[in-house]
């Protein structure tokens, strides 16, 4: 494609767009026909606070990119994961000895994987322009172009729109599912915390995660708007009473709480394709949190996309990718689309929580359930 400005142009450098940046020329093209663009600066995005949940896959991934080295020390990891349904039988726990693995996944900040990320881009001649404000992506048969906010215009063979988030009214008009539901996040701490186990408490208004990270636990409580009202008004104190009733006193008394913050939930699962333009990660699916797997599913498009670019980067490209994904996205997508959908859509004892219990204790007693199980959340449909 030397008749334009790039050959791939990365619109959104977070974790995942700056994978596929770093893909891209490890696995061989000239960084200088590479483009990455970001609204945030570096340093801005260094301070985002939100913990992410890493697979044993995604680790693999940034082993590959050569940012692993600086997240190893910033990152918990996950020995166990111990899912549950909250006051009712059915429960399974996931081990990494099963799988001769060091970790099953791993947690950290956001801000601090982009940091890692980024200074991996920055150590090559890719073209990095930030900040700066995609106002338009168009396409023809010979090139895509995007068109910044300050008029430049920027040309490439295939442009991937990588620039994701929290389901929004931004993402409404290609929502398939509204959960009715909201995440509320924080970081807590626990009088009898157990090193290295992750929970994943279902109640029944929706999953209630847990997962170690630094000297307490990264908390993801999915509760109904009216429920999420209320608990965001209650004072600490109060909030951490209604915590201790909804998961128990499996890990102790909770202790301390940061500041809360919550986010509206939904699926995003109608990526919009083109001969020239491919959505990955977030712009292409935003998933409901229970399991963890949007950044991960994520990753994994990031690592397919890079090695059939690296190999032919021209439009019928991105239709392999399309066939390529179809799979490991739709396992993902109906995995968490149905755990989120019984607690979300059923009144609390209905028989589709029932089932969901039961299944929950046919996973611990038949091994290979576990496995797929295991095998999924840690390096999807393959």
């Amino acid at each position: 494609m030397s008749n334009t400005d790039f050959d791939v142009i990365i619109c959104g450098a977070g974790p995942v767009g700056l994978s596929v940046a770093a893909l891209l020329h490890k696995r061989g093209m000239a960084a200088a026909r590479i483009a990455l663009i970001d609204a945030k600066t570096v340093a801005q995005a260094a301070q985002d606070p939100r913990s992410i949940a890493l697979s044993s896959g995604s680790r693999q991934t940034l082993e590959d990119i050569g940012a692993w080295p600086a997240m190893s020390a910033a990152a918990s990891a996950i020995h166990h994961i111990h899912v549950s349904r909250r006051g009712h039988f059915g429960r399974t726990l996931i081990q990494r000895e099963d799988y001769d693995l060091p970790a099953l996944g791993y947690v950290c900040r956001y801000g601090s994987l982009a940091t890692a990320l980024s200074a991996v881009i920055d150590a090559t001649p890719i073209v990095t322009i930030r900040p700066a404000q995609v106002d338009v992506i168009e396409q023809s048969e010979q090139a895509a172009m995007v068109r910044l906010a300050d008029g430049r215009m920027l040309s490439a063979g295939i442009i991937v729109q990588a620039e994701g988030g929290v389901f929004s009214e931004q993402t409404a008009k290609s929502v398939q599912r509204d959960y009715d539901q909201v995440a509320i996040v924080a970081h807590v701490k626990a009088s009898a915390a157990i090193a290295h186990r992750a929970f994943e408490r279902f109640t029944s208004e929706g999953p209630l995660a847990l997962l170690p990270y630094d000297d307490g636990y990264s908390l993801v409580w999915c509760v109904r708007p009216a429920t999420a009202q209320q608990l965001l008004a209650l004072d600490d104190t109060g909030f951490l009473q209604a915590l201790q009733t909804a998961f128990g006193t499996r890990l102790g008394r909770f202790t301390t709480l940061t500041p809360r913050n919550s986010y509206p939930l939904g699926l995003n699962a109608e990526p919009a394709s083109s001969p020239r333009i491919v959505a990955i990660g977030n712009a292409a699916q935003t998933l409901h949190p229970v399991a963890g797997q949007g950044l991960n599913l994520g990753l994994r498009d990031a690592t397919v996309l890079a090695s059939l670019l690296t190999q032919a980067s021209h439009s019928d490209t991105l239709a392999t990718f399309a066939r390529a994904r179809r799979a490991d996205r739709s396992a993902t997508i109906r995995l968490t689309d149905v755990m989120a959908r019984v607690f979300a859509s059923a009144p609390d004892g209905a028989p589709s929580q029932a089932l969901l219990g039961l299944s929950l204790g046919l996973v611990d007693v038949l091994t290979p359930a576990r496995r797929v199980l295991a095998e999924q959340m840690m390096f999807g449909r393959r």
